[in-house]
């Protein structure tokens, strides 16, 4: 992504120096001397003298766009022009040149001809100039723009987000058509110096929302940025908790929509998730795909989504107490197939249901983690042998296996992920509090639970909030 090049006010160490091969070997220094790092100079010997010498990172850079910018700015049919005798007007000349074949920015402060050229730009030191010229080349590889594989949809568009800045931006910017989109820029970790985007739709978003995320970006004090997350975790107002305040996606339309509605937008360069807030807790269950339904379609799905959180969450627990301390409450013929199913089980039913729930984890995680061509294996495998084998031998009962596994399908309905996480923590927390206390076990917890999601915030918006009002950024 192109960048202004903007000094700022720099001591007697961070300004360049005239001598052109003391700043060549300051460089050289700077990075170690390492071998990726190409110096080539030019030196014309008959009048008018010229030397000068050109500094770039060879993984990084565009070589084809370095070799094209080199012949054209140091052509000397045009370099060395009648009107262009003087040596003050050299520079100049070159910051023309180089301008004709892309974006090109004088700089004299040392800082930020290193960040440059760390980052794949050519950099134009001159003999008896304390500027230099830097030249946008970079020129790394990315990965492709290929369909979301966190967050499929049936409907809606197919592209996601890649590890690229500038293509992220461009993904928003194609959908968005309007100059009140606006973009702010931060450099972010003290080693890897990370490039992240703010974008906002300016009049939407509230100003002191705005003003807020951009005062804790600026407060960061991290070594690196390699990912998102890093961001998320100085955005939160509150750190000990299950629940994401801050919301992260891959797909383009959905960021767009967040940002139709007040919100801002965090791109991280070399991460295809970007962030999104202030959110609230009944975001995390609305898909993007709701909007290109049916209204009606899209309320029920939704009301299905928050009654799968609930199942996923209350289902195990509520088994526990019922089997321990209210079996009055299940009918007759239901007990004593229930009983009769627990006949040699040698466990208390909180164990029986914490080594299920233990082992279903286990195969998610394993399932996650293995290769895709055997993960999807693993999970089918694990499930339908070991859980009819446990029930064979007499560990656990085949209700137990039931509720297990129709905890587990509910909480694949919520469609952000990290949501998802926090219901699987707080399920063995109720499942506890119901073996020891029954449904008032149950009740303290949900209470508990209450009381902290209305206490939580989003960049100040109450966690609790339904919808974030257009131009309101609090809500």
């Amino acid at each position: 992504m192109e960048k202004n090049i903007v000094d700022r006010p720099a001591g007697e160490t961070d300004l360049l120096d005239k001598r052109l091969k003391l700043n060549i070997d300051r460089l050289l220094q700077a990075t170690g001397h390492s071998p990726d790092y190409v110096v080539r100079h030019y030196d014309r010997d008959k009048e008018p003298r010229l030397t000068a010498a050109v500094a770039y990172n060879a993984n990084l850079s565009n070589r084809q766009a370095i070799d094209d910018a080199i012949s054209h700015m140091f052509d000397e049919n045009r370099l060395f022009a009648p009107e262009q005798t003087e040596h003050h007007n050299r520079l100049h000349w070159l910051m023309i040149q180089a301008s004709l074949v892309g974006s090109a920015a004088k700089s004299s402060n040392w800082k930020a001809i290193i960040r440059a050229v760390v980052s794949g730009d050519m950099i134009i030191f001159l003999e008896g100039s304390s500027e230099a010229i830097i030249v946008f080349a970079q020129g790394m590889e990315w990965r492709t723009i290929t369909e979301p594989t966190t967050q499929v949809t049936i409907r809606g568009p197919k592209d996601s987000f890649t590890e690229s800045l500038s293509t992220n931006v461009s993904l928003v910017r194609r959908r968005v058509k309007n100059e009140s989109l606006w973009l702010e820029m931060f450099s972010i970790g003290q080693i890897t110096e990370t490039d992240v985007a703010m974008m906002y739709v300016h009049g939407i978003a509230d100003e002191s929302t705005v003003e807020e995320l951009r005062r804790r970006l600026n407060a960061i004090r991290e070594d690196g940025i390699l990912e998102s997350g890093t961001i998320e975790k100085h955005l939160q107002d509150q750190k000990l908790t299950p629940f994401p305040t801050i919301f992260n996606t891959e797909r383009p339309d959905s960021v767009v929509g967040h940002l139709m509605d007040g919100r801002i937008a965090i791109i991280v360069d070399g991460t295809p998730f970007v962030l999104v807030a202030p959110i609230t807790f009944f975001q995390f269950f609305q898909s993007v795909e709701d909007f290109y339904q049916l209204s009606d379609i899209g309320v029920l799905i939704r009301l299905l989504r928050y009654v799968g959180y609930l199942i996923s969450l209350l289902l195990p627990a509520l088994y526990i107490a019922a089997m321990t301390f209210h079996q009055e409450m299940i009918p007759t013929p239901l007990l004593i197939s229930l009983v009769a199913q627990r006949e040699g089980v040698p466990f208390p039913v909180i164990i029986e249901a914490l080594l299920m729930e233990l082992s279903f984890e286990l195969m998610r995680e394993a399932g996650v983690r293995m290769p895709r061509a055997v993960g999807q294996a693993v999970s089918i495998v694990g499930a339908l042998i070991l859980g009819q084998a446990a029930v064979q031998a007499g560990i656990v009962s085949a209700a137990m296996v039931i509720i297990v596994a129709a905890t587990g399908i509910a909480s694949f309905t919520a469609p952000a992920f990290n949501i998802a996480i926090s219901v699987r923590i707080l399920r063995f927390v109720l499942m506890i509090l119901s073996s020891v206390f029954g449904l008032f076990g149950i009740l303290i917890g949900l209470f508990i639970l209450t009381a902290h999601l209305s206490s939580l915030k989003s960049l100040g918006l109450p966690y609790f909030t339904f919808q974030l009002k257009r131009g309101q950024g609090k809500g």
